[in-house]
């Protein structure tokens, strides 16, 4: 997730009107970045436009970026489930040792 958000935010490279010019082919609008600046230095969602029509920011980003994060959250309570149930076991054991396999 957190490479996923990383490529997100520097898509626009490190200069963003070069960017869009030279690389995307799609011409660079500063008038609308200083009005929308708000919106490409958000967290979240994440968007970098050269105007208001093209986002140098790939549409698959964000939702990975959900997915990711939602799938996350999933497998750490699945961790912790399975360690308290772990603990859970270890203690019904009279002396907390599993016993010998029987011959």
């Amino acid at each position: 997730m957190f490479f996923t958000w990383v490529y997100g935010i520097f898509s626009g490279g490190l200069d963003v009107e070069e960017t869009c010019e030279l690389v995307a082919g799609r011409p660079y609008d500063e008038a609308y970045r200083i009005e929308h600046v708000r919106e490409y230095t958000r967290v979240f969602p994440l968007h970098n436009k050269c105007n208001a029509s093209f986002d140098l920011v790939p549409g698959w980003v964000n939702p990975a970026i959900v997915l990711l994060a939602l799938a996350t959250v999933f497998l750490l309570g699945r961790a912790i489930m399975g360690t308290v149930n772990h603990i859970k076991a270890r203690l019904r054991i009279p002396g907390g040792r599993r016993r010998p396999a029987a011959q």
